[in-house]
């Protein structure tokens, strides 16, 4: 199952969020011709965060230039469309300098998790997925029983659920654990988990102090756990086309 909307439009324009998603996709279709030769392997080895040359004293700055690289279409377009659902309402609350100053840091902190798991690693890290997941840790933590749609796929069944934010968020969380216990001292598949799991952290943990000055549970109780304004409801657009009765 992954989101594919959520129904809590932000109350002004996100433009941090709209910033980070055109700069990525700006990255990505640089990359985009290149994927599969030696130029993308350098490219990714030049930028993307290596844990061995950083235990090195080495390569700081890839700790934010790894955060635009992706490994191929599926990769990028899964974190844009997680950034797309949950930025704007993450932004709406701290505002957009802190908002982007927030994403930065969550994608710092979730690169160094994975570093501290294996500091020698020779394999470079990149992508937003750890910025994202903190994304999604501050968001779990303002709006809870906020409505995301999810489309849920069962063999050749596809069916869109609206579930509480917190239900999907929190199984997406386990799932990040359970992988990197899994994979530990493994083959991950190419996937950095422990990067998710230390973003999603860190970004429920740096949103707190702006939980607890909204008045923390009550703050929930105010606003049922959802953004502070009428949520988006989506239904299918009325046909113009006149309905013609059956003949008796």
């Amino acid at each position: 199952m992954f989101p594919i909307r959520d129904h809590n439009p932000s109350t002004r324009t996100p433009v941090v969020t709209y910033g980070l998603l055109g700069l990525n996709t700006l990255v990505f279709l640089f990359m985009w011709p290149l994927y599969g030769s030696h130029a993308a392997t350098d490219l990714f080895m030049s930028y993307g965060m290596i844990p061995a040359r950083l235990s090195d004293g080495a390569g700081t700055l890839t700790l934010i230039s790894s955060m635009f690289l992706h490994g191929g279409f599926m990769h990028f377009a899964g974190n844009m469309l997680f950034l797309w659902i949950f930025g704007d309402n993450l932004e709406d609350m701290l505002g957009h300098g802190r908002f982007l100053g927030f994403y930065l840091l969550a994608g710092i902190l979730a690169a160094l998790a994975q570093f501290a798991g294996d500091p020698a690693s020779p394999v470079p890290i990149v992508g937003a997925s750890g910025a994202i997941a903190g994304v999604m840790g501050g968001y779990l933590l303002l709006f809870p029983k906020a409505r995301v749609d999810i489309l849920l796929i069962i063999v050749i069944i596809f069916k869109i659920v609206p579930v509480p934010a917190w239900l999907m968020l929190i199984l997406w969380f386990g799932l990040q654990l359970f992988n990197s216990a899994a994979s530990f001292g493994g083959d991950a598949g190419g996937v950095a988990h422990l990067a998710h799991a230390g973003g999603f952290i860190a970004g429920f943990v740096m949103v707190l102090p702006l939980w607890r000055r909204l008045g923390g549970a009550s703050f929930w109780d105010r606003t049922s756990g959802h953004p502070d304004h009428p949520e988006a409801r989506y239904r299918l657009t009325r046909s113009n086309v006149p309905q013609v009765g059956r003949r008796k």
